[in-house]
């Protein structure tokens, strides 16, 4: 029995980094390395197909083949007796290829094969990723080789390869209108002034090569309808691209709903969600709309989604499957249609590795992954952001505060800056505060992520992660005198938002008995 589940575990590890592999393939160049490196080792196959359609088209064409670099554009009918019978069936399907009686009939790639002296041939239909059907051949000349084994891996891989098809076409479209784009910009046109300096993008501020390739993943995936999965540490400004992707696409008439997964209770987040009906529950004395009602033909961002309870995960995915929900105490399925994006700071793939999230919701968020950068990973960002940051609270508080010495902005750009772009704007405006001139010398830098930590070994290893935590919160807390939000709480110096915060304290028990004497 334990072999048993050590060998499935096995299994789920491998299919999470193939599928960690897959998913950064942006073009078929890197997808054929894919296919060499890992697909070809683990299925021991003697050519490799992928065929493709477009919703609703009546043909199909070969999208990539494992034994040719450069595959000729030509379109087959859907009922050939291949892709047809795959896209028909919930089961891989065993092509028999050593019966050639219809062999005049048989798509010219499977004559191909056939020639090759190949007996046995795999196909399976990959799932439906909205714009494209996709069925997956795998060709053997020995088909004894292909495992049960083999057969769960492929299907535990289905669902990325899909998403790697639907992202590889998007960025061809993508790059197909960047060179018309360029194309336009050189033609003679009568020039009305200097171009401005480009500090930004849909209210985003930085100008690194790594700022600007998110630019190019939020302006690429925007006008599509692909669920997007935002990743990065806390503070490097998730929600500021959520909300440019919402303003780029076709349904930017329409508000984006925002629901923070990690600032609702628990017993609460399927009401926000898919709402409730009158009497539900105690306290339900109305009927109430849920934030999937209020996203339709809108955008909903569910931000932290890595907080969501394990059971809400399974109605979750339900809905991003079946485009339907159901109120709390009802029994009537509303058909809903939103767009969905997803933020977290968490790594996800620890987390489902760890069980604390399911992997299948996983692979439905993650068709299209933004990972943003740390600021510490792009500091030549941090004087542009200074800047920015300096003129919008000066002219909020009040105070003519021009500038930084040399010095503080040289001790901003060695900083480390853990809490990100929050924190270096926390600081900035704490600074503004207490700026006695019209260029700020002085500036506080927090020290409890810089100093090592007074918790000894032995004192860390018989304690849980909880309570270190608990121990952490209440420290930063205490030093702030108990106060949570405003430029001078604890809020500021973990560099969290101050809901986050409390909501956290709920969790872990803290009161205010606990940091108050």
């Amino acid at each position: 029995m334990m072999n048993r589940l050590q060998e499935r575990e096995r299994e789920q590890m491998l299919i999470l980094s193939i599928c960690k592999t897959l998913s950064q393939a942006l073009n078929k160049e890197e997808f054929s390395a894919i296919v060499i490196d890992a697909l070809k080792e683990q299925f021991q196959f003697d050519d490799f197909l992928l065929a493709s359609s477009s919703e609703n088209e009546t043909e199909y064409e070969i999208f990539y083949q494992f034994s040719k670099k450069n595959v000729a554009s030509k379109r087959y009918i859907l009922k050939d007796g291949f892709f047809d019978v795959c896209m028909d069936s919930a089961d891989t399907v065993l092509f028999d290829l050593k019966s050639t009686d219809k062999k005049n009939q048989f798509p010219d790639y499977i004559v191909e094969v056939i020639g090759k002296g190949f007996k046995e041939g795999i196909g399976i239909c990959l799932p439906y990723i909205k714009g494209n059907r996709n069925v997956l051949f795998l060709f053997f000349k020995n088909v004894k080789i292909f495992s049960r084994e083999s057969n769960r891996i492929l299907n535990g891989i289905a669902l990325q390869l899909s998403i790697m098809v639907r992202n590889i076409m998007l960025t061809q479209e993508f790059e197909h209108l960047k060179t018309e784009l360029k194309t336009f910009k050189n033609t003679d046109l009568p020039k009305t002034e200097e171009p401005v300096k480009n500090e930004g993008f849909q209210g985003i501020i930085g100008i690194s090569d790594a700022m600007q390739s998110v630019y190019e993943l939020i302006a690429q995936v925007a006008p599509s309808e692909s669920t997007v999965l935002i990743f990065g540490e806390t503070g490097t400004g998730k929600e500021l691209v959520a909300s440019a992707i919402h303003n780029l696409s076709p349904v930017s008439k329409n508000t984006m709903i925002k629901v923070n997964c990690a600032s609702i209770p628990e017993n609460l987040i399927e009401s926000e969600l898919f709402g409730h009906e009158k009497g539900a529950f105690t306290g339900a004395t109305a009927q109430r709309i849920g934030k999937f009602e209020q996203a339709e033909n809108s955008t909903l961002f569910l931000d932290e989604i890595g907080e969501l309870p394990l059971e809400l995960q399974g109605k979750l995915l339900r809905v991003l499957q079946e485009k339907e929900i159901e109120r709390v105490g009802g029994n009537k399925t509303i058909k809903v249609n939103a767009r969905i994006i997803a933020a977290t700071n968490k790594s996800l793939e620890n987390e489902v590795a760890e069980k604390r999230f399911r992997s299948d919701l996983y692979y439905r968020l993650n068709v299209f992954p933004i990972l943003l950068p740390a600021l510490r990973d792009r500091k030549e960002d941090i004087p542009v952001l200074a800047d920015f940051f300096l003129a919008i609270h000066a002219e909020k508080i009040g105070k003519k505060v021009k500038g930084f010495s040399k010095k503080i902005l040289n001790s901003m750009i060695a900083n480390e800056w853990p809490g990100n772009v929050r924190e270096l704007e926390n600081m900035i405006e704490r600074s503004i505060l207490f700026a006695q001139e019209e260029t700020i010398k002085e500036m506080t830098f927090s020290e409890i992520f810089t100093t090592e930590s007074t918790i000894s070994e032995t004192d860390f290893c018989t304690k849980t992660l909880q309570e270190v935590e608990k121990e952490y919160i209440l420290k930063i807390v205490k030093k702030c005198n108990g106060r949570i939000s405003g430029p001078q709480g604890a809020a500021v110096l973990l560099g969290l938002p101050s809901t986050t915060l409390i909501s956290r304290m709920q969790k872990l028990g803290i009161k205010k008995e606990h940091f108050i004497d």
